[in-house]
């Protein structure tokens, strides 16, 4: 297992190379409020090394977990106390430390590495401007389904989304797993953190995007300093378009009749054991209670298992044929009878039937012609000769 305090022995050097970054790279934090002498009385002062007269008395130190995909990266990028065994990074102070608050920063540099930011990044959190937020968003929603589309809106095609909201409010985030790791000033972390609460909450990010981009050009009028800008903000509806559902569906509900007084409380397991007397009961009785009914539930099932298994050796029913009618005189009269009406009937269809040849043969005979009317010859028609071609 490494054992190497190169973090924490050289604490001191970080810290006193933050100060010239931040002072280059960082916009200086300090508020506006200035007093009549032109000095801002917010202003933190600088830290420095001749500050510290005497070396600490007691040794603080910090350990987080690291996943295992980790493991070879933090052991060739960082120089601290590597636990492989339980996965454990420690930072922690020695006797040539002047800077107390740096190991406050070196703990928040090895969250932001077992978070999966990369050494260069993560080590920027060194700078006294430079603060960092590990946000949870893992409980904000019960579906993953739905979990990792709302996460995957955050991020947006390549990465677009995520480093919209970076340039807008001046942070580094990064998206890993249940958690989003942020790192800038407080103000920006504090507009990161409600994108993404608000994100996971279904609100989209975009919202928010075009929010902070006209509160971008408002801060370069400095008319609007000291006014409200509400009436420049977009103001977005929610709208929660419901599913329809079939109107099958629907059931009724019926009302219930009107009652002043309450429902009647429910028994709790002691009032159930005093109406039934197992309460009295001593413990030996109530085991051999439970035992029994224990068994009769056993005896059951198990009865209801063999009836099971017979069903399959159960002949299938067979379909009953028709019982002989047995003729008597009466239904020979009566057999008789429909006999006779059948016939007639029979006949009369005949009788239709030949009625309506006779119509049809007499309908397909040609006209009676007068014998002048024979004899008249009818012109005949020319043929039409063809024209040559």
């Amino acid at each position: 297992m490494p054992d190497i305090c190169g973090l924490a022995l050289n604490m001191g050097d970080l810290a006193e190379d933050s100060t010239k970054a931040s002072a280059e790279d960082i916009p200086s934090a300090e508020v506006t409020a200035t007093t009549a002498q032109g000095k801002s009385k917010w202003k933190v002062p600088e830290w420095k090394p001749t500050d510290m007269l005497h070396p600490l008395l007691e040794e603080s130190s910090f350990a987080t977990l690291f996943p295992k995909y980790r493991e070879n990266y933090l052991r060739e990028g960082i120089a601290c106390v590597l636990d492989l065994v339980e996965g454990s990074m420690t930072v922690k102070t020695t006797r040539k430390t002047w800077d107390p608050y740096t190991v406050i920063r070196a703990r928040d540099l090895i969250k932001l590495l077992a978070r999966s930011v990369p050494f260069p990044q993560a080590a920027k959190i060194l700078q006294d401007d430079m603060f960092c937020e590990i946000v949870k968003i893992g409980n904000t929603v019960r579906n993953k389904e739905r979990f990792l589309k709302r996460r995957q809106r955050l991020i947006g095609p390549n990465g677009n989304t995520l480093k919209a909201i970076e340039l807008l409010t001046g942070t580094y985030m990064m998206v890993q797993g249940s958690t989003v790791a942020v790192m800038g000033s407080q103000k920006g972390i504090r507009e990161a953190k409600r994108v993404i609460d608000d994100c996971m909450h279904n609100i989209h990010p975009v919202y928010h995007i075009k929010e902070l981009m006209i509160k971008r050009e408002l801060a370069k009028d400095p008319t609007l300093k000291h006014e409200s800008w509400d009436r420049f903000l977009p103001h977005f509806k929610k709208r929660n378009v419901k599913s329809k559902k079939p109107a099958g569906d629907k059931q009724k509900k019926k009302k219930k009749e009107y009652t002043p007084f309450p429902p009647a409380p429910q028994l709790s397991k002691i009032d159930l054991q005093l109406e039934s007397g197992e309460y009295f009961l001593s413990a030996e009785a109530k085991k051999a209670r439970e035992q029994e009914r224990k068994r009769k539930a056993q005896v059951e099932k198990q009865v209801a298992k063999e009836l099971e298994r017979e069903k399959e050796f159960v002949a299938p029913k067979e379909a009953s044929r028709p019982a002989k009618r047995v003729r008597t005189e009466d239904s020979a009269a009566e057999g008789k009878v429909d006999r006779a009406a059948e016939m007639r009937q029979i006949e009369e269809l005949k009788e239709k039937f030949k009625k309506r040849k006779a119509e049809r043969e007499e309908s397909k005979k040609p006209p009676k012609q007068d014998a002048e009317e024979l004899y008249i010859e009818k012109p005949k028609k020319k043929k039409k000769q063809k024209e040559p071609k």
